[in-house]
């Protein structure tokens, strides 16, 4: 498809010299004679560049710019000016505009302005695009009480400065905390820096956090900016400081007190402004009391404590995580939509998530990739996803009698083999080698039922057949 180019101009002559040069290059052109069918033109409209004459009656060049930017008319605009308004040119791109080329038309010029203006256009509407995919991606899934708590905290902590201690179980949201509080931050056009501090060695993060100078160690062959320097002006975000050495703790520390970073190897202090964002699945009290942990950092990054609740304080938003999570995979894997059955979706809710939202991210990928239909049934739920035999055996211990935990081991080994099998009785009688008839015995006996509803367990055949 031709690119779609607006010349607005009141000289006739200039308007088809434009458009004679730029339609034997293969671009499309629309003409406007005025500043005001150049507006409505454009607000009806998306071109990839527009050309703007400045000295027009009625409406300039400027007023019809500005008028573009009140309407959020997002296509990078060309100024045309005649020798005297070259001031008023350069004022223009102080204004908005992309560039500004001169009369008379020089023809190289002008086709390589128009190619520069679309190509700036593409990449901003790409940058739109994948910033729109990063804030799905990082969205924070939920409406469940403990959730709506959660992103009240994060809407009264997000404006301000203070340093903020993420806690909470591994795959439970922290990194997405973070990143929300930045985004609504006042520094969501800066840097978000993010340190995995459990993943670097030990002799590395000063390094990393701080920077080094040419030569202060061995292998340091050149100079190297550290993560606090890089963040400045924005955010960093340390994740699992728990797992941080008492030393690096001390320079952090410093960061936080002074707004001074030392790279390693310097001579000379390096002032910064970053907020500073910390997570941690560790239980920091236990940290200090065992001397792993210092103190007064803990009291410095815990201005403004946030707990990120685990899966199993929240099942109420597995369904909405699931779904969240198919129509993402759905398209990034080229998959038509997928939605689950009602029998999936409320063994989704059951489960016990021990990776939290991590778990079932994961899980739900595997599923778009692997499931056959458009529609994920029960049958499509891995087997060992039903089998908890930690939960029975920690069930037991609340029993009697030896025969209350063997009819709680078979009930539960019945149920899982009955799902894996799809409620065929006939398919699990046979998988358990066991007569189909003693299986509808202990389906009665256990009173089982099937999720979802609908028609009671069993196969096309009676027992009785």
């Amino acid at each position: 498809m031709p690119y779609r180019i607006l010349v607005i101009d009141d000289e006739t002559a200039i308007r088809e010299a434009i458009r004679m040069t730029l339609e034997y290059e293969g671009y499309k052109i629309d003409e406007a004679r005025s500043g005001q069918d150049g507006i409505d033109r454009a607000g009806r409209t998306p071109y990839d560049a527009i050309l703007l004459d400045i000295k027009m009656p009625v409406l300039d060049g400027l007023e019809v710019l500005d008028n573009f930017k009140a309407q959020k008319i997002n296509s990078p605009v060309i100024m045309v000016s005649g020798h005297g308004d070259i001031h008023t040119a350069v004022e223009s791109t102080k204004r908005g505009a992309f560039d500004f080329l001169e009369k008379p038309l020089n023809r190289d010029k002008l086709l390589l302005s128009v190619r520069n203006a679309i190509r700036q256009s593409h990449l901003e509407a790409e940058n739109s695009e994948f910033r729109e995919r990063v804030e799905k991606q990082y969205q924070i899934i939920g409406e469940t009480p403990v959730i709506r708590d959660l992103k009240e905290q994060i809407e009264r902590a997000a404006p301000t400065k203070a340093t903020v201690l993420i806690t909470g179980e591994s795959g439970t949201g922290k990194e997405l905390v973070a990143r929300e509080i930045h985004r609504r931050s006042p520094r969501a056009t800066m840097s978000f820096v993010q340190v995995n501090c459990a993943a670097i060695p030990e002799e590395l993060i000063e390094s990393e956090l701080f920077g080094h100078e040419k030569g202060s160690f061995t292998g340091a062959v050149r100079k190297q900016t550290g993560k606090f320097i890089a963040a400045d002006g924005g955010t960093i975000f340390l994740d699992e400081v728990g797992d941080m050495s008492l030393r690096t703790q001390a320079k952090v520390l410093r960061v936080l007190q002074e707004g001074e970073v030392e790279p390693v190897g310097a001579s000379s202090v390096v002032n910064v402004d970053v907020r500073v964002i910390a997570a941690t699945n560790k239980d920091l009290t236990e940290e200090m009391r065992n001397g792993r942990f210092r103190e007064d950092l803990f009291y410095r990054l815990n201005v403004i404590p946030i707990r990120t609740p685990p899966l199993r304080e929240r099942h109420g938003d597995v369904p909405v995580l699931a779904d969240h999570f198919a129509a993402l995979f759905s398209a990034e894997h080229n998959k038509k939509a997928r939605h689950f059955s009602v029998a999936a979706r409320r063994a989704l809710e059951q489960a016990a998530w021990r990776g939290n939202v991590r778990e079932l991210k994961n899980l739900i990928e595997r599923l778009v990739i692997m499931a056959p239909g458009d529609t994920i049934d029960i049958t499509d739920l891995p087997a060992e996803f039903f089998r908890a035999p930690a939960e029975i055996i920690s069930g037991a211990m609340k029993l009697s009698t030896l025969q209350e935990f063997k009819d709680q081991a078979e009930k539960a080994f019945i149920l899982a083999k009955l799902r894996e099998f799809g409620w065929n009785v006939s398919r699990t009688a046979e998988a358990i080698d066991t007569p189909r008839s003693n299986l509808y015995k202990k389906i009665e006996q256990y009173n089982i039922k099937r999720e979802g509803g609908g028609a009671p367990v069993g196969d096309p055949e009676s027992p009785e057949q």
